[in-house]
């Protein structure tokens, strides 16, 4: 048999491909060189081809019935006596007779014709299996080596360098910065389909089921069902607050979570760019749900709206810029995390005077006023309570303004008394 032809060579090759099974690779090479034969002799039914994935070689036999000289009718399927004899004296008429075809006989551009076809066959098996391998893994954490960072995604190859893309706005802000050869772990996102034909894996490490899942890593008992993540609210890179729920009473949810001083989560947190996690215990009364996301800052008092699905709370003034947190996160997870819309409220006694902020309009610019209303202080009093210091830094305001507005404030309160 012609080893050295384009064919053969192409098919070597193939023997070194992964991901597709054996059965499945020598139905393929079987199609295509069946279609070879048809085309030459019109049909393949008396033909076997025998593949030997291993070596990646391949042999093909014709079998042909050995008839008396002068009646071959047709010389595909039959052989004359005489001819038979010549390749081996003991064969008669009425036996069958097996010789085996030579590859070059059908042609260097069929044979160019076949090798494409295998290619794409090939090829097309692969991106198949690239597609159902991955879908199944929607959901679950992958690791990779990052190959190649550009402007807006990062190319990543898993284990048997695979295709995988992590879009840059799947990445933690300012806290992931990869670059060629680093290590990368994330959840498969979704799996698209380019044009069509080619599978997109779709990394994310900003998905809630990315935390998720690696504190199934960590936590044992949540990948045994005995803890239970009911509710994950998150701002990549920033803060996360996670509910979860105990099967067995005798296993403190949040204890499993946090491990022995810390060791579970901390790991977490490192993953994840030293984002801050709180891990309260879901419960279905939801005023103490409201006070639990609230965490860190602790609550006087929740007044809450079934039916619009807010919550107006009430705290110390010194809680209020906990309860709010950096920038509003604390208290937009607490939203995301309980479903209702929290109101942040100073608990005062009623002796105690205060005024509306929009009462200084004629003072304050309204615009100046939307700045302090933004971080939950919306009177007086709410603004006085923190420093001037935390007050610039948590609003849009120059350090200048925020004085001038205290120094109008407490004119006020000077005023009165």
């Amino acid at each position: 048999m012609a080893t050295n032809s384009d064919l053969v060579i192409s098919f070597s090759d193939f023997k070194e491909l992964k991901n597709i099974d054996r059965p499945t690779l020598m139905k393929v090479l079987d199609d295509v060189f069946r279609t070879l034969l048809r085309k030459k002799y019109g049909s393949d039914e008396n033909f076997d081809i025998i593949v030997n994935t291993d070596k990646g070689d391949l042999e093909i036999w014709r079998k042909r019935e050995i008839v008396p000289d002068g009646e071959v009718d047709d010389p595909n399927t039959q052989i004359a006596y005489s001819n038979a004899i010549k390749i081996e004296e003991d064969f008669e008429v009425g036996e069958e007779m097996y010789d085996q075809i030579n590859i070059h006989e059908f042609g260097r551009r069929a044979i160019l014709s076949a090798r494409q076809t295998l290619m794409s066959r090939i090829t097309e098996l692969q991106k198949d299996d690239l597609h159902k391998k991955y879908s199944e893994r929607v959901g679950e954490i992958v690791t990779g080596e990052v190959y190649q960072v550009w402007n807006k995604e990062i190319l990543v190859l898993d284990d048997e360098e695979n295709e995988l893309v992590l879009p840059k706005n799947e990445t933690i802000p300012v806290k992931d910065k990869f670059k060629k050869g680093d290590t990368v772990k994330a959840i498969v996102k979704k799996v698209e389909m380019r044009n069509g034909i080619t599978p997109k894996i779709i990394l994310s490490r900003t998905a809630n089921t990315f935390l998720e899942k690696l504190l199934e890593l960590e936590v044992p008992e949540i990948f045994d069902n005995i803890i239970l993540v009911k509710r994950i609210a998150r701002e990549p890179g920033e803060r996360a607050k996670i509910a979860v729920e105990s099967t067995d009473e005798r296993i403190d949810p949040v204890g499993a979570c946090v491990g022995m001083k810390g060791a579970r989560i901390h790991g977490i947190v490192r993953e994840l760019g030293n984002e801050n996690i709180d891990i309260i215990n879901f419960t279905n009364n939801a005023k103490l749900f409201i006070q639990r996301a609230l965490t860190p800052a602790k609550v006087v008092s929740i007044d809450i709206d079934e039916n619009a699905k807010r919550a107006v709370v009430y705290l110390k003034p010194d809680q209020v810029s906990l309860a709010i947190g950096k920038g509003g996160v604390n208290i937009k997870l607490a939203c995301k995390l309980t479903g209702y819309e929290i109101d942040v409220y100073r608990d005062v006694e009623e002796e105690e005077y205060d005024i509306e902020l929009d009462e200084f309009a004629d003072e304050i610019e309204p615009w100046v006023i939307a700045e302090f209303k933004k971080i939950g202080l919306d009177t007086a009093r709410s603004v006085l309570d923190v420093s001037a210091e935390d007050l610039t830094r948590r609003t849009d305001l120059e350090e200048e303004t925020v004085y001038e507005v205290i120094n109008i404030l407490r004119a006020e309160f000077e005023d009165e008394e």
